[in-house]
């Protein structure tokens, strides 16, 4: 892998304490989880480790934004999910020992903790909670597969793209609600089983309806939120 490794600096937060999966531990044990972590950062576009790898490690995501893709027959990539602070990736080698079927690369500078399978077997064993709580994670991910399954059978290009703006964090502003896009808008369309062309039109059409306009690069002023949810739930 070719991130580099850290010494975590006093004071900073735990990176583990940001994470639902140890969030059923206290303080101190929080403290002792984090003891076994190794600190890594990772540069934007670098790529963390690729399909078929022998890696056998939980990674954390502290600050930044990972992707997860693979790449099809045609040599195309596509993207799964995206991950964010606090979500983890490498929980199913864990549980099956098989090696990954996906890359994960870095969309922006991002740090990570990172856990041997060994010393996470360990803390399994020690905090049980840690198990139930992979298990919570993994199941509303597999919910979420299907939700997005059903989505890309219908063939609804609009629901699923309101789905992903609503599922973004906002800031109120006057006038609505900014979101703003994680990654570059062919990697959004990627993720949503699209095109960046249809993708650019279903934004024009959020704009013309008045639901939404661009702002920046990446910015999106969401306007009018009910609107936009009847569009992510269609009758």
């Amino acid at each position: 892998m070719a991130a580099t490794h850290t010494q975590q600096e006093a004071g900073e937060d735990l990176c583990v304490a940001k994470v639902p999966l140890f969030q059923g531990l206290n303080h101190a044990e929080q403290v002792n989880v984090a003891e076994v972590a190794s600190p890594i950062r990772v540069d934007a576009g670098q790529q963390i480790y690729a399909a078929g790898s022998a890696t056998s490690q939980l990674m954390v995501v502290h600050t930044g934004t990972v992707k997860v893709s693979r790449i099809d027959a045609e040599g195309r990539e596509q993207i799964l999910r995206v991950l964010g602070p606090g979500e983890f990736i490498g929980e199913s080698a864990f549980l099956t020992g098989d090696r990954p079927d996906h890359f994960a690369t870095a969309v922006e500078a991002s740090s990570m903790c990172v856990f041997r399978h060994a010393d996470l077997g360990r803390l399994v064993g020690a905090h049980p909670s840690i198990a139930v709580r992979m298990l919570q994670a993994v199941s509303e991910r597999l919910a979420q597969i299907e939700t997005r399954l059903a989505a890309v059978i219908s063939g609804d290009v609009t629901s699923r793209l309101a789905e992903y703006l609503l599922s973004l964090p906002g800031r109120p502003q006057q006038g609505g609600v900014l979101v703003e896009l994680p990654m570059a808008k062919k990697d959004v369309a990627s993720l949503l089983d699209t095109t960046p062309e249809s993708l650019s039109r279903q934004l024009r059409k959020l704009q013309q309806t008045g639901i939404a306009r661009t702002q920046g690069g990446r910015g999106l002023m969401i306007h009018d939120v009910d609107a936009l949810m009847d569009l992510a739930a269609p009758a």
